[in-house]
């Protein structure tokens, strides 16, 4: 599937979380979600991603090419996490939500 216009894009243009006007709002498989507000309250940029049930994260950055390559990235970072989510079935659930638990961290604290 990969990544999509969340909503069908109709959260472009519209007034994020941060203050900012929704640059790009993408969603990976139904299971995460990163976007993008320039103009922000506390900065010009802001990103803000999330694993749905296990994490949701933003940064802040100063420039719109900083914002793209920041885009990118956590992009990927984001497919990897979801590649580590438990499923349904998994019989080691605890095992696998402990690990994903510390990559969501380790993401976090990656792109602070």
């Amino acid at each position: 599937m990969g990544w999509k216009p969340f909503d069908g894009g109709k959260t472009q243009g519209t007034t994020g979380r941060e203050g900012g006007v929704i640059t790009a709002d993408e969603e990976y498989d139904g299971a995460a979600r990163i976007l993008v507000e320039e103009g922000c309250l506390r900065a010009p940029y802001a990103l803000t991603a999330s694993v749905y049930g296990y994490m949701l994260h933003t940064r802040f950055v100063a420039d719109d090419e900083t914002a793209q390559y920041a885009l990118d990235e956590m992009k990927q970072a984001l497919i990897a996490l979801v590649d580590l989510m438990p499923g349904d079935d998994d019989s080691d659930d605890i095992e696998k939500t402990q690990v994903m638990t510390e990559a969501a961290e380790s993401f976090m604290r990656r792109y602070a």
